[in-house]
C-alpha cells in the first residue's frame, strides 16, 4: 500500500467532524440509511436479482375511477337545475 493511501485515527476523526459541520447531526442518519441502500441496491443488481416494486394488476386496480362520466355532463348544474 502507498504511504499516502494510509488513514488514521487522526484523519478519520478530521474528515468525520468536516462532514459533520458540512451536513449537521440531523441529516447524517438519513445519508447513512440511503448510502446503505443504495449499496444493497448495487449488490441486488450485480446478483441479476431483479423485484418489481408493483406488480401491472396492482397498479391497475389503485388507479382513480375517472373523474366525470357522459351522464353527469348532459346534468345542469346551478340554481336553475
Amino acid at each position: 500500500m502507498l504511504p499516502l493511501l494510509r488513514i488514521g485515527t487522526t484523519e478519520i476523526i478530521l474528515i468525520a467532524a468536516v462532514v459533520l459541520l458540512l451536513f449537521g447531526a440531523r441529516r447524517i442518519p438519513e445519508l447513512m440509511r440511503s448510502l446503505g441502500s443504495g449499496a444493497r441496491e448495487f449488490k441486488k443488481g450485480m446478483r441479476g436479482e431483479v423485484e418489481d416494486e408493483e406488480p401491472a394488476d396492482a397498479a391497475a386496480k389503485t388507479e382513480a375511477p375517472p373523474a366525470g362520466t357522459d351522464e353527469d355532463a348532459e346534468k345542469p348544474s346551478g340554481p336553475d337545475a
